[in-house]
């Protein structure tokens, strides 16, 4: 194994030293946040945008229910027909005309009609349709004699305390919140082994094809050349994502501090503050502190390494297996879909049965399959995994690296000298017995 630091210093310098790598490295994070600020923009733009609706309410059952706010300013029609309200509001650029007939009380929530140039948004039409729903629910009980004060104080709302047979307390909060860090866990995986999977993969590709893996195979072991390829790209593929992370908080700073955006001022933070100043949301926040403090940290931080490395290098043998196998890109796709379907399959698994229920058979079962463990227990060990499992899926998980590495290292050694076929199933099982 002396030629293997060489081997991944070769890999890692080839990488970094790259052309394209270099402008994606300095040039993803600009792009990112020129389309942070691009979105906010838009946002900002949409949320000031004021429509003007005009109400012909013949019924007069709904006058009172329109009333302007920041977002619609509402023009009450009257004394006119349909016909003259419908040219009238397409004359005046209105974004549309809201329809009430006169009808009884029982049959106008079927005769409300919206006219417009264009179809109206969804949530305007929504808005529209609470409001009438609210107005029209609070006429018919007091036609049949409901107090409506005595309704709204009877409305109750129950939150059920969530408590351990141990006494920890837990939450709907703390279940959001656990969900969040699998899912990111899982999520960073999935994107890592795809982006750099393939990276490697086209770095097999290149050096067979360009002839050059000949001159390199006659001096070193194809085993130490493949697990090179992998751990150098793995480390140029860390060194990128540190970049990215260093350079995207620095462009906040600069585009915050010195250009005078407030990347942080858009509605839906307005809501958060406005929340957070509501003296009854205090109980809450102390909540959410304490489900986050709850979290194992320290577990989860210790898990994600190994599992995110354990299942990246699982993959990314296939990933060199097959780059060895075929001569471009586009034979790869027949044996791609084998390797992302169990991948495919964990995140299913994890966004379906994990979130109803983590400790349940699917679940388990899942989180010990070493093609699917490394998502699947990701997502699982927020909730609460016993340490006996995370070794045992672990210790399944590197048993089945050792394996794949032994057996991608076979296809490896016979592909790189194949040149013009592609191979199918049968033959890469013959170049097994090689």
């Amino acid at each position: 194994m002396n030629h293997l630091p060489l081997i991944i210093k070769r890999e890692y310098l080839t990488k970094v030293r790259n052309k394209a790598f270099v402008l994606m490295t300095f040039l993803t994070p600009f792009v990112m946040i020129g389309l942070a600020l691009f979105v906010g923009y838009l946002s900002s733009v949409n949320n000031d945008t004021v429509r003007n609706l005009y109400v012909l309410d013949e019924s007069e059952f709904l006058s009172e229910s329109f009333k302007t706010n920041d977002q619609t300013i509402y023009t009450h029609l009257s004394d006119l027909d349909l016909e003259t309200a419908k040219t009238l509001a397409n004359q005046e650029g209105a974004y549309g005309l809201l329809h009430i007939p006169k009808v009884s009380l029982e049959t106008v929530s079927k005769s409300i009609r919206f006219y417009s140039e264009e179809a109206p948004s969804l949530s305007v039409i929504s808005s529209l349709e609470s409001k009438i729903d609210t107005k029209l629910s609070e006429l018919k009980l007091q036609n049949i004699g409901v107090d409506l004060d005595l309704i709204k104080a009877s409305k109750t709302t129950v939150e059920i305390n969530q408590e351990s047979f141990e006494g920890v307390k837990t939450s709907k909060v703390g279940s959001v919140m656990k969900l969040i860090f699998g899912g990111a866990a899982g999520y960073l995986l999935f994107m890592f082994i795809i982006i750099y999977g393939n990276m490697i993969m086209r770095s097999v590709i290149e050096e067979k094809t360009s002839r050059i893996i000949e001159v390199i195979i006659s001096s070193v072991k194809p085993i130490q050349l493949m697990l090179g390829k992998i751990i150098g790209t793995s480390l140029a593929g860390i060194t990128q994502v540190v970049i990215w992370i260093i350079l995207g908080f620095v462009l906040l700073f600069a585009t915050s501090v010195i250009f005078g955006v407030e990347l942080s001022q858009t509605p839906q933070q307005d809501l958060v503050h406005e929340a957070l100043s509501n003296p009854e949301s205090t109980d809450k926040i102390q909540m959410l502190i304490n489900e986050f403090n709850s979290l194992p940290i320290e577990n989860l931080m210790l898990a994600f390494i190994l599992f995110f490395i354990g299942g990246y290098l699982l993959y990314s043998s296939l990933y060199a297996a097959i780059g060895a196998a075929v001569d471009n890109e586009t034979d790869t796709q027949q044996f791609m879909i084998p390797i992302l379907m169990p991948l495919i399959l964990a995140i299913y698994v994890g966004v379906f049965t994990v979130v109803e229920d983590p400790h349940g058979t699917i679940s388990t079962v899942f989180s010990f399959i070493p093609f699917t463990s490394p998502v699947v227990m990701l997502m699982r060990i927020p909730f609460g995994v016993p340490i006996w499992q995370q070794v045992v899926s672990l210790l399944i998980l590197i048993v089945t690296f050792i394996f794949t590495v032994w057996f991608a290292a076979k296809i490896y050694r016979v592909g790189i000298l194949m040149y013009g076929k592609k191979p199918t199933y049968k033959e890469l099982f013959k170049w097994l017995k090689y």
